[in-house]
């Protein structure tokens, strides 16, 4: 899942994004100004925003504003200093999903985030299941039947977005821009090797294609397999 935290403060924008990257396992994206914000989401499909309200530029409350303007329907988690019941109700009427206000635990943050994205992806449970494989959101751990199989950070995250859009042809393109960052910088075959490793370990657990590979169009799961969440 790819993210975008909108923060002023270099150091709590990094530590947030820090703990994203490490906690979930989630891209992130972090933008200093509500300007250069609202260009990215014009560019990029977030799977969240992470918005702060005291901006350069472009103050936090336009942003959202003319983020729901567009009828995007990413998910929005606001932080704020603000903790008037009033001030609050605005801005959830705005289009903001949920709030946190300064000073907040990271741990928590982490937890709602995780939260946001399952909401926006469709998923409420912390389970997805297709035919015999489980995926296990919070644990981030993968099992074939009672078997438990050991996928790579990166392995995990493919197939936890594919397994969040169930015979949907995703592109090599679209899991790039998901995966990772502004800031990688390596080729885009990585990620061909990477569906190649995770095709590999889940044929050997189930016997079958999990996994199609779609020469020149992309991959998608199984479209014969049942999905569950």
């Amino acid at each position: 899942m790819r993210v975008l935290v909108v923060e002023d403060e270099p150091r709590l924008a990094e530590n947030i994004a820090l703990a994203l990257r490490e906690g979930p396992g989630y891209a992130v994206d972090v933008s200093l100004d509500g300007e250069d914000a609202l260009l990215l989401c014009t560019t990029v499909a977030f799977d969240l925003i992470v918005l702060d309200l005291m901006l350069p530029r472009v103050d936090g409350r336009d942003v959202l504003r003319k983020i729901r303007a567009q009828h995007s329907q990413t998910p929005v988690l606001i932080l704020t200093a603000i903790s008037e019941k009033q001030s609050i109700i605005d801005l959830l009427n705005l289009g903001a999903d949920d709030y946190m206000t300064k000073p907040f635990d990271l741990g928590e943050l982490i937890a709602r985030a995780r939260a946001l994205v399952r909401r926006g992806t469709g998923v409420r449970q912390t389970y997805l299941t297709v035919g015999d494989v489980t995926l296990n959101l919070v644990e981030q751990s993968v099992r074939v039947g009672q078997l438990p199989v050991d996928l790579s950070p990166t392995e995990y995250r493919i197939l936890e977005y594919l397994m969040h859009h169930p015979r949907r042809i995703v592109s090599r393109q679209n899991l790039l821009e998901h995966l990772y960052d502004f800031t990688w910088e390596h080729h885009s075959n990585v990620i061909e090797a990477h569906v190649s490793n995770l095709r590999r370990k889940l044929r050997a657990a189930t016997g079958s294609a999990v996994i199609e590979n779609l020469r020149g169009r992309g991959y998608r799961l199984s479209a014969g397999d049942e999905v569950s969440a």
